[in-house]
Order: structure tokens, then C-alpha cells, then sequence
């Protein structure tokens, strides 16, 4: 949250620009003095004209807790800090360039296509775009248009109603499958899974315990969301709400959403798991499942980086 400070002094007005930032229960305060009040004065423009100092000077409150991502790593250590800077980055640029519609927008086109196409829909990316700009698309397989316009409401349902319940958990899942088919015309079933789920070679949790095992994650993350480093939290509760698989199918789609709730929750932007990474993704996240961990973090990690250089080039066009 920033905001402008006024304060008459010997009858004139001095303008603060400040930046409050809760991370992890702590709070950290930027306050910089900018000078005699003016009808010219922008808090947009001081943002964007001091970008790079209170990038930096964020930057340096949130390394304190980057020690704790390094330990996940196998290689690259430096990637968590690069990821914090492109972070803080886009947060400054959204609030000095007021484009958050638009860029939200450019970013559900992404993050819709890779998510579809990772669980194997076939749609190309400006058939994607034009439900998004248009409302509809006379792509021919209905289906998948029907896949696509149930992930936007389900992405708008994720940012405003979404809570850490089982309810919000269903609902999400009946807003993304809603009057879709299955492989073999068959319409998605409602509700939690009511036979056993195999992936690969693992059996999943069995259905009569998906409640139980739910609700024991949904306390975890209540209980570690100001203990661990919301990227690594957001990762691990994907890995295991995966192994959970909640669902008969759409485990992947609403499992990426949750991750990004997480993410969205703690400050950061919304990330993508790419579509042309797809085997990567899905080995990194076996071998998580199976407890080992290290690649899948870094999987992820890489993931969130390449995420985010996407977004900033969207916010450079603005």
C-alpha cells in the first residue's frame, strides 16, 4: 500500500511519498520526503521516477528472508533474489502505472492457455485470446471454448470470493468443469471423487479420505502462511493437494489455481506453469510427491522467473 503525506509546516505543505509493506509479520515502511506540495505533484509519477531506488530498498527488507528458499535449491542460488526484484518490480510499476485491468487481462490469456493445454486441450493461444477479448471464438471444438470461458470465471471467482474451505475448494472445481466432458463424452461428476485415482503409478488419496486429508492441508497452510516463504509455501501446497487429488479429474487446473490464491494472497503476482514444460513439470512434481523435493522446487521456481519477466514485458507496453 503507498499513499502521499501532507504536512503544514510555516504555511506550507511538504509532501511524503509512503510505501507500507506487511511480509512474513513484519511490516516495513519507505517514507521519502518529495518535496513542497504542488497541484502537479503525482504519486504515480515520484513511483515511476524513483522505480529503481524503492525497488531496491524493498528488495533489501525482503533478502533477509530469501535464506530460507535456498535450502529447497539444487542450483542456482541467486534465482529466489531475482525473482524478489521482478516481484517488487511489477508491484511498483501496477500502482505508478494504474493498468492493472490490462495487464490482468493479458495475464489470464497466458495462464489459460498453458493451464488448458498442460491437461490437453488442444486450443491454440488466439483462440484463447479472442474468448477473452471477445466473448466467443467459432473455433469448432465447443468443448474446449466451454473449457476456456469456465476459466475466466473461475480465475475471477479465485480473485474475489475465494476462501481456504473445502467449500471454495468445490466450488471452484464446479465452476471450471461446469457442462464439460470428459475424454469419451462422459460429463465431469460433481463433488470429490468417489473411486480411486491412479497417476502414473502412485494411488492417490482414496476418496473416503479426501475430506480428512483436505482439511488437514487447509489447517497446515493456516498454520505455516507467516512461517514459510510464501513461494515455497505455494509450492508445497500444490505438490500435496496434487497428491491429495481431490477430484476424479481437473486436479492439475484447480490445483494451479490454489497455488496462485496463495501467491496473490502474500503480494506476489500470479505465475504460469508453461505448457512446452509440461513432462518437466509433471516428473518434478512425481519426484516431490515421492520426497524428492529439490528439482520440483526449482521446477517451480524457474517457472515463477520466466512468469514474471512475461509480465513485465506486458507492463513495459504500458
Amino acid at each position: 500500500m503507498s499513499y502521499i503525506e501532507k504536512k503544514d509546516v510555516g504555511g506550507k505543505t511538504h509532501i511524503y511519498f509512503v510505501k507500507k509493506v506487511s511480509f512474513m509479520n513484519q511490516l516495513f515502511v519507505i517514507k521519502k520526503y518529495a518535496g513542497l506540495g504542488s497541484s502537479t505533484f503525482s504519486k504515480e509519477k515520484y513511483i515511476l521516477d524513483n522505480l529503481e531506488t524503492l525497488s531496491e530498498e524493498e528488495l533489501i527488507f525482503k533478502s533477509q528472508f530469501l535464506k530460507q528458499i535456498k535450502k529447497y535449491l539444487s542450483y542456482n542460488e541467486n534465482l529466489p533474489e531475482k525473482i524478489e526484484s521482478k516481484s517488487i518490480k511489477i508491484d511498483n510499476l501496477l500502482d505508478g502505472k494504474k493498468c492493472d485491468k490490462d495487464v490482468n487481462t493479458e495475464f489470464a490469456k497466458e495462464f489459460i492457455f498453458n493451464s488448458n493445454n498442460i491437461e490437453g486441450s488442444k486450443i491454440p493461444p488466439e483462440r484463447v485470446k479472442e474468448i477473452i477479448d471477445t466473448g466467443d471464438t467459432k473455433y469448432n471444438d465447443r468443448n474446449e471454448v466451454k473449457e476456456v470461458k469456465n476459466s475466466i470465471l473461475a480465475f475471477e471467482y479465485l480473485k474475489k470470493s475465494f476462501k481456504f474451505n473445502l467449500t471454495s475448494i468445490k466450488r471452484l472445481y464446479h465452476i471450471l468443469t461446469k457442462d464439460l466432458l470428459m475424454a469419451g463424452n462422459i460429463p465431469y461428476p460433481k463433488g470429490f471423487k468417489k473411486e480411486k485415482v491412479i497417476v502414473g503409478d502412485s494411488q492417490t488419496t482414496p476418496p473416503e479420505k479426501v475430506r480428512e486429508e483436505l482439511t488437514n492441508l487447509l489447517n497446515w497452510y493456516r498454520a505455516n502462511k507467516n512461517k514459510i516463504h510464501p513461494l515455497i509455501l505455494a509450492f508445497e501446497f500444490h505438490k500435496r493437494y496434487e497428491d491429495i487429488h481431490p477430484f476424479r479429474d481437473g486436479n492439475g487446473r484447480t490445483g494451479r489455481l490454489i497455488m496462485n490464491k496463495i501467491l496473490m494472497s502474500a503480494g506476489y503476482y500470479a505465475m504460469v506453469v508453461y505448457k512446452e514444460n509440461k513432462l518437466a513439470y509433471f516428473n518434478a512434481l512425481e519426484q516431490a510427491i515421492e520426497g524428492r523435493s529439490k528439482g520440483y522446487y526449482q521446477f517451480m521456481l524457474e517457472q515463477a522467473d520466466k512468469s514474471y519477466d512475461y509480465i513485465l514485458k506486458v507492463l513495459h507496453k504500458y
